[in-house]
């Protein structure tokens, strides 16, 4: 299976990977896993600022991880690869704050009662996960091949020309696809304030 898979099709077996990789640690499941989301976690950590050498390694810690955590994926909770980069995020966040923290115990005392704790509030966090929330219900409202697309240019930044040309369609198409998702997002999202 080491062609790129399109769409609903893709979920679905990415999704598969992951239960088989879960139910039985099936190695060959989670290498096909890692072959595929492996780089892009790399270039997407590396597109938030981490070196190479670290964004190699928080990219083979986010696999790890989908080793070890693969039974609690949902399909019905997010797509395997909204799952999988979920986590990578969420570990770049934990190693930037264990950096500070390092810096932090340099400090001296005096510097470290002046610091601002920028850690988000409780009542920040929630409405960061609602909004989350929304975001996902309203993305699971799209048809196939405009969440396809979606995921293409915002998640795996493509552009538009090598979306038209993974998915075979024309770039007219691909740019409409993308305006009528976007509109309707709008629409299912509404104002969040």
């Amino acid at each position: 299976m080491t062609v790129e898979i399109q769409g609903t099709t893709a979920r679905a077996e990415w999704a598969q990977l992951i239960a088989k990789v879960a139910a039985h640690q099936d190695r060959v499941a989670f290498a096909e896993l890692f072959s595929y989301f492996a780089p892009r976690i790399k270039t997407f950590m590396q597109r938030s600022g981490s070196s190479e050498a670290r964004a190699e390694e928080l990219a083979q810690e986010a696999m790890l991880t989908v080793w070890r955590k693969a039974a609690l994926f949902d399909p019905a909770t997010a797509s395997p690869s909204t799952w999988i980069f979920t986590i990578a995020r969420n570990l770049r966040i934990d190693a930037f704050r264990r950096e500070r923290r390092v810096g932090m115990a340099e400090a001296s005392d005096v510097e470290i009662e002046f610091q601002v704790d920028e850690a988000p509030l409780p009542d920040a966090r929630l409405a960061t996960f609602q909004i989350g929330q929304r975001v996902q219900t309203a993305l699971d409202e799209l048809s196939d091949e405009q969440m396809r697309v979606i995921e293409l240019s915002f998640f795996e930044e493509k552009a538009h020309a090598e979306i038209a040309r993974i998915l075979e369609i024309p770039l007219g198409t691909v740019k409409s696809r993308l305006r009528l998702a976007m509109s309707r997002l709008r629409t299912l999202l509404g104002d969040f304030s």
